[in-house]
């Protein structure tokens, strides 16, 4: 009898500290992701925003950016940098340096490449059980009149991954979609940064806040 009671005492305990395991999430993407996690970035406000439900010991968070990644990029690091922390959601949020990089430095990443990492990418997370929501990149320039250089590109990108999530049953941030709305109603100067960017890409105290604020509801539903 005394025997029984600690194989059950140690099998409530065993499933106490499964059941209180804390759901790792991984930010990954380029240097808008890598500035996620400054005292005002956007990772670090996720993390107040879960802490302001009591639910911050549910969720472990961690962010993977690097400046300058284009999709292949988060491609090839996906072992070291995703896969190899077991993470259970993973957030990727790129496109940015695919479109702008093809007017600064040549370097961009052509539409039917980028699909075709994307995908690749999302095969081997997919793989790992893991589970995955692509975020669409938000703005390469804040005008609201269609006319910032890379508008053409960016809502071509975003349609991709709006394409991709549908095509493999993805969650989705439409953040392009999100920052689009918001400054036709909150620019009407049609400034082309200091909305919600500090210099038309990357993000602002508020809007690592907006960012933070449309992440958040496709965790706690």
């Amino acid at each position: 009898m005394k025997r029984l009671l600690i194989i059950t005492s140690l099998f409530f305990a065993m499933t106490s500290f499964i059941q209180d395991k804390p759901k790792k999430i991984v930010f990954f993407g380029d240097s808008i992701t890598q500035a996620g996690v400054q005292p005002k970035g956007y990772i670090t406000q996720f993390g107040q925003m879960l802490e302001q439900k009591g639910l911050k010991d549910k969720y472990e968070l961690v962010g993977a950016g690097i400046g300058g990644n284009k999709i292949y990029d988060l491609y090839l690091r996906l072992e070291d940098d995703v896969l190899s922390k077991k993470p259970d959601i993973v957030f990727v949020y790129v496109g940015v340096n695919d479109v702008w990089h093809k007017a600064t430095s040549g370097t961009g990443t052509d539409a039917d490449k980028f699909e075709k990492f994307y995908q690749a990418l999302i095969n081997k997370i997919k793989a790992n059980n893991i589970t995955l929501i692509l975020c669409t990149p938000a703005a390469i320039g804040e005008k609201n009149d269609a006319s910032n250089q890379q508008d053409g590109d960016l809502n071509q990108y975003s349609k991709i991954i709006r394409n991709l999530a549908s095509k493999n049953n993805l969650a989705l941030c439409d953040l392009r979609k999100e920052f689009q709305d918001y400054n036709v109603k909150n620019n009407p100067e049609n400034k082309e940064k200091g909305i919600l960017t500090t210099d038309r890409v990357h993000l602002n105290d508020l809007g690592n806040q907006f960012v933070a604020e449309k992440m958040l509801p496709l965790i706690i539903k």
